[in-house]
């Protein structure tokens, strides 16, 4: 019997463009989190670089963290992932879905 496996690109395209790897992932042991750190992990994860579980095991993040990360990138882009402009952003989604 065959076994299934999954295939992973060898890299796929990130943030700003340039192509990602693990190699070129945030190191794992990284504390702090810059807007471009977390859209690489996201690029990796939507890429298939990364399973979800395998990027919160190897940055120590949560489920729900990386899913706020991912769910900033998609409305907002990598803009929403600056912490300064959280609320900003929550607000701004919250008032289009009124409408």
């Amino acid at each position: 019997m065959i076994e299934n496996q999954k295939i992973r690109p060898a890299q796929v395209v990130g943030p700003l463009g340039e192509p990602l790897t693990l190699e070129s992932l945030p190191p794992a042991n990284t504390t702090r989190w810059v807007v471009r750190r977390k859209a690489e992990v996201v690029a990796a994860v939507n890429g298939g670089l990364l399973t979800v579980d395998e990027a919160c095991a190897r940055y120590s993040l949560t489920l729900e963290e990386f899913a706020g990360w991912q769910r900033a990138v998609d409305r907002s882009g990598m803009h929403g992932l600056r912490v300064t402009r959280i609320q900003y952003y929550k607000s701004l989604y919250e008032r289009q879905q009124k409408y």
